[in-house]
């Protein structure tokens, strides 16, 4: 499965400048019905723009590029490696609201592995972005799967999203399971089924 990396560095001739998001926000505060001139909101539009470019620097990265250090040297194991709760905080791009969950990744090695904190940051260099979860799972699992070539690979995310819980239908609390199975993750029903008892410990 081919993935399209959407990265800031090929849209940059096209991208708002700071002062632009910031004026932005300035207006953003003032539709909410607020003085962004008094004093307690003089440097939010500031701090705002900064906090946007640290939830989104996952487009600054290639996540493929990311797992492309591998190692040989495994002593012929061929077993699962997991890597289990990674923690990740996301947005959603219908609302822009946060998504905050945690992510378990499992591959069977086929000769080559990672590094488990390249994982990791595979899952950061998706979850910063405007995400929706069932894209953001596909995405991980193919990234590893393009990338190390394993035997299979398997993606859990568990997160609650606030466009659920503080707007809408305000269902606090309820979380949103996805999955995605590739190579013998899918075809191989005990493989699948080690691997969603660990994700339940």
């Amino acid at each position: 499965m081919n993935i399209q990396i959407n990265d800031f560095s090929q849209q940059s001739s096209g991208m708002p400048s700071r002062e632009e998001a910031e004026a932005a926000f300035r207006t953003i505060i003032r539709w909410a019905g607020e003085n962004p001139d008094r004093p307690g909101l003089l440097e939010t539009p500031s701090r705002a723009a900064r906090a946007f470019r640290e939830y989104f620097a996952g487009y600054e990265q290639d996540p493929l590029a990311i797992l492309d250090k591998t190692f040989d040297e495994t002593g012929g194991y061929e077993e699962m490696v997991i890597l289990r709760g990674i923690a990740f905080q996301s947005h959603c791009e219908h609302h822009l609201a946060p998504i905050v969950g945690q992510a378990w990744v499992a591959y069977v090695p086929s000769g080559r592995v990672v590094g488990l904190s390249k994982l990791a940051r595979v899952v950061d260099a998706y979850a910063k972005r405007l995400q929706i979860q069932e894209r953001m799972t596909s995405e991980i699992a193919s990234a590893v799967q393009d990338v190390l070539q394993p035997q299979g690979v398997g993606v859990v995310i568990k997160a609650v999203h606030h466009c659920m819980s503080s707007r809408g239908v305000h269902k606090v609390g309820a979380e949103m399971v996805t999955s995605c199975m590739l190579g013998c993750f899918r075809d191989n029903a005990a493989t699948r089924q080690e691997f969603l008892a660990m994700t339940k410990q």
